[in-house]
């Protein structure tokens, strides 16, 4: 049986990636040649805030200090720093890059499903997040796709 301090380090864990990812996507914003892109990852960008945001609530809930900062370790930041390498190869690469990001972030989560040992209302929150970091991952690698086409 996990304690509360596993829950809160579980959901601390996915706070860090959800911010690192947030900051990835506005970073991509930045870079991003066209304004579909832009619009694209800025909106990206303070959906993940959010998704961070009710995952920190869930981190007090718990009776933990949520934490308000990514981590730069992950390799979901790293991908993202890769973009200013990728700026002469326009939005494709940036897009390679995002979406690289989100098959990190897609990992994090999905280990984190896997632990049926969690919290019935933790699991709700982290099902919730879920949903958007599935939609964004798979919106990533459809455009992805249809740029390759």
């Amino acid at each position: 049986m996990h304690t509360n301090e596993d829950h809160i380090k579980l959901v601390n864990s996915l706070v860090e990636t959800t911010i690192d990812s947030a900051d990835g996507y506005a970073e991509a914003a930045k870079d991003a040649e066209g304004a579909r892109f832009k619009d694209l990852f800025q909106k990206r960008a303070q959906e993940r805030r959010t998704v961070a945001s009710e995952l920190q609530t869930e981190v007090r809930r718990l009776g933990g200090e949520p934490k308000d900062d990514g981590t730069i370790l992950a390799a979901a930041h790293r991908a993202f720093v890769n973009l200013k390498d990728s700026l002469t190869k326009g939005d494709e690469a940036v897009v390679s890059e995002v979406e690289a990001g989100e098959d990190y972030i897609k990992s994090k989560y999905e280990k984190a499903l896997k632990d049926t040992d969690v919290d019935p209302q933790t699991r709700a929150v982290i099902e919730r997040a879920w949903a958007s970091v599935k939609s964004g991952h798979d919106q990533m690698r459809d455009i992805k796709h249809m740029m390759k086409h």
